[in-house]
């Protein structure tokens, strides 16, 4: 069963706040709120996957799929700001969440798009926003817990639209599916690699058959 923070439209009542993001090479205060993911503090996935990840390319256009309100579309804008970032999102509080973070930091590469689980536009999607790619970079801490046959709907989509050299790296605790999730990849023709190891959780390298 889906969580709330994958709504489409989160019920619950706002409550604003916000979390620090801190790592090495930045610090950023964002916007949260309730009905989003991990509204209180950034978690612990997504700082594992922004601490070990390699540098993006720092040109090109890079994706963060299931991007909340923004901590790795802003990393990724931050570190490449040649870029052009992508964030995607079903839940359309965290998307305004992510766009208002990024206008407060000025990082004027990221953009946000709310779309659908299958990960077509909506009509809160602007209509700029060209979400078919080709993408040379991945960024995600995925939404594990909505369920295998969303979760794989939403990987083939995302990942089918790399550039045949891009690379796209996923963060999974390990105690929610990280192996069998590499498996599961590998069997669909995703060469996939385990890259890191950390407090619970794998970062898996991800490249489409042939690259």
């Amino acid at each position: 069963m889906a969580q709330h923070y994958f709504d489409s439209d989160p019920g619950a009542a706002s409550r604003p706040s916000t979390a620090d993001l801190v790592l090495p090479d930045l610090h950023l205060r964002l916007h949260t709120d309730r009905g989003v993911f991990s509204p209180d503090k950034v978690d612990l996935g997504t700082r594992v996957l922004l601490e070990t990840v390699p540098p993006p390319p720092p040109q090109g256009r890079l994706l963060d799929l299931g991007c909340g309100y923004g901590p790795i579309a802003l990393t990724m804008a931050s570190r490449a700001p040649s870029s052009q970032v992508l964030g995607v999102d079903v839940n359309s509080r965290a998307v305004d969440l992510a766009r208002r973070n990024a206008a407060e930091h000025g990082l004027r590469n990221a953009r946000f798009a709310v779309v659908t689980p299958e990960g077509s536009p909506t009509d809160e999607t602007p209509s700029r926003e060209d979400l078919s790619g080709p993408f040379d970079a991945v960024w995600s801490n995925p939404p594990i817990r909505v369920g295998k046959k969303v979760l794989h709907t939403m990987l083939r989509t995302w990942l089918g639209r790399l550039t045949p050299q891009g690379v796209a790296h996923l963060v999974v605790q390990r105690h929610l599916g990280a192996d069998s999730l590499h498996t599961w990849l590998d069997s669909q023709g995703l060469a996939t690699e385990r890259v890191a190891s950390r407090a619970g959780f794998r970062v898996l390298a991800v490249r489409r058959s042939g690259a």
